[in-house]
């Protein structure tokens, strides 16, 4: 079914309470293992139905932010969506009471229970009303950031349609364009900080319900993490900062020198070359059909699956008024169907969209077919990123076909940015630990923290007096901050997993596709842990890791010059 035929109804709460409760009733009953799964089964497919008409309200309304009636069937759904949770908490709730749960455990796995376990963690009917007020700044604040126009050269722009100007081989156009990209944030400055003042203390309350003295637990509880929490993550942080921070500071050195200026400054971060970064060849629709072709040719796997993402209208990546920002992939679970959302805005990006939402399209699409439970179709985040980030380097042998002449050019400026991704995304980690440690900080103090991680990350940043960056409020750009809490270590460790398969894939490419599928074939029925060592990968935060990648990214960059 194409995406424009998908039906929406409105969930309705008293008859998603009625089928819960009816199958909550024949779990506690059951007589046997067997009833007890034939009724979780049961209410497993009237959960997809849910979870579908929910997606399809969400994918609607940031398509089009401006359409009032997604735009309150998303609010509605913000706020049934606690009671649903809760719902289903009991569901889980009655399975790990189960006096069959070895049999059950036979039956699903398990890392199911593991799972369950975490997840009844997340929540109890105490914090609901914090929770729906959490939905409700969150919307807030994506309506916000959806809203922003800028004036430029005599036009009013959507924030993402500065994306070429950001990057102009022109460093007076550059400048300018940050200044107008940060005037924004200055002028809205006041919501921004109330925002998420509001957030960090609704989340340190619902933490704090939950029995622990922050949010912190609770928010890795949230995102499943089930075999490495605080303590491994800072150690990987710390890793980052003494053996990928001098790499990327030498890389900073070489993208200063071909560029031309004596000191890297904010506005000349994003440009790796003089005469500008490579951009992709030809309109949108010639992109998107190079795409299709790529994963035609990449494999049969991934042919069957293009095929149903283009046939079934499963992309909207056009930037136009009204668009929420950012890029995404979501699922349709009952149709079997992923969906991706994104932002053209003319940059090699639209490029890395194809690749790394797709990625993630990629992974569901296997998943699904291969009869795993919802909640065991996909990996915990870092495993999920994994799939998306390595898409970005399998693919390629086909960036010629985007990018032409420019292609060498896109190669190098895809594996610096990359290199020069992970301490920023530490960065953002450890900046929200600090925030969540201390909910009391004000606006001010959190650009402070911000500005002193950037000497431990980011040494080479020079924000000048731009409007918004020079006072430390850059990370308010960041809608992971705002939206998805702690959900930003988990691209910087499958980052160091995509240079894995790609360094692999550069010495035995059907070998490194056939690991890579393996890892994409899993879905989420093992743990991280066991995805990378069944992969024959090394974990990012085992001791070395990092500096190895270093290493081996150097050696490349200093054999393959442009």
């Amino acid at each position: 079914m194409k995406f424009s035929e998908m039906p929406y109804t409105r969930p309705d709460l008293e008859k998603i309470k009625k089928f819960s409760g009816e199958a909550l009733e024949k779990i506690r009953s059951a007589a046997s293992a067997g009833e007890q799964i034939e009724a979780y089964l049961a209410y497993e497919e009237q959960s997809k139905e849910i979870n579908t008409v929910c997606a399809l309200a969400y994918v609607r309304h940031t398509i089009n932010t401006k359409d009032e009636f997604y735009d309150k069937e998303n609010d509605y759904i913000d706020e049934i969506g606690p009671a649903i949770q809760e719902l289903g908490q009991q569901i889980d709730m009655a399975l790990l009471a189960s006096p069959f749960r070895p049999q059950l455990e036979e039956r699903f796995g398990t890392l199911l229970f593991k799972n369950l376990e975490i997840s009844v963690r997340c929540m109890k009917p105490e914090i609901m009303e914090l929770m729906q007020e959490e939905n409700k700044l969150q919307s807030e604040y994506q309506k916000l950031y959806a809203s922003a126009t800028v004036e430029w050269e005599g036009e009013t722009l959507p924030l993402p349609k500065l994306g070429p100007f950001l990057e102009s081989p022109d460093r007076a156009v550059r400048k300018a364009a940050y200044q107008v990209r940060g005037q924004w944030f200055e002028d809205h400055r006041e919501q921004l900080d109330e925002l998420y003042d509001k957030l960090v203390k609704n989340r340190d309350r619902q933490g704090k319900a939950m029995g622990y003295e922050n949010y912190i637990p609770l928010g890795y509880d949230r995102l499943g993490r089930n075999c490495w929490g605080p303590a491994e993550c800072g150690a990987f942080r710390e890793q980052i900062a003494a053996d990928m921070v001098p790499v990327v500071a030498r890389v900073k050195e070489d993208q200063a020198r071909r560029i031309g200026v004596d000191k890297l400054k904010v506005y000349d971060d994003a440009l790796m070359f003089p005469d500008g970064n490579a951009k992709p060849q030809g309109s949108a629709e010639d992109i998107l059909a190079a795409g299709r072709t790529m994963y035609q040719e990449l494999s049969e796997e991934t042919r069957e699956f293009v095929d149903f993402l283009y046939d079934g209208e499963l992309l909207d990546v056009l930037s136009k008024d009204g668009k929420a920002p950012g890029g995404y992939c979501t699922d349709f679970a009952l149709y079997k169907a992923p969906f991706i959302f994104s932002n053209f805005n003319g940059t090699s990006g639209d490029v890395d969209v194809l690749t790394h939402e797709a990625g993630h399209a990629f992974a569901f699409y296997r998943a699904a077919r291969k009869g795993y439970l919802s909640s065991l179709m996909s990996p915990t985040m870092e495993g999920c990123e994994t799939h998306s980030m390595s898409m970005e380097f399998l693919t390629a042998p086909w960036h010629e076909s985007f990018f032409g002449p420019s292609t060498r050019k896109y190669e190098i400026g895809h594996c610096e940015d990359g290199l020069i991704f992970i301490p920023y995304g530490c960065m953002v980690d450890e900046f929200q630990h600090i925030m969540y440690e201390r909910p009391e900080l004000t606006p001010d103090e959190r650009n402070q923290v911000w500005l002193e991680l950037e000497k431990k990350y980011r040494p080479w940043m020079d924000n000048e007096d731009l409007p918004s960056y020079s006072r430390g409020a850059r990370w308010q750009q960041q809608m992971h901050i705002y939206l998805y809490p702690f959900y930003y270590i988990d691209y910087c460790m499958a980052q160091t997993m995509a240079y894995q398969f790609w360094i692999a894939s550069m010495a035995d490419r059907s070998g490194a596709w056939r690991r890579y599928l393996a890892f994409v074939d899993q879905g989420g029925t093992k743990t991280f842990d066991e995805l990378v060592r069944g992969a024959g990968m090394k974990l990012p935060y085992a001791p070395g890791c990092v500096r190895e990648i270093g290493a081996a990214i150097s050696k490349w960059i200093d054999e393959n010059p442009l």
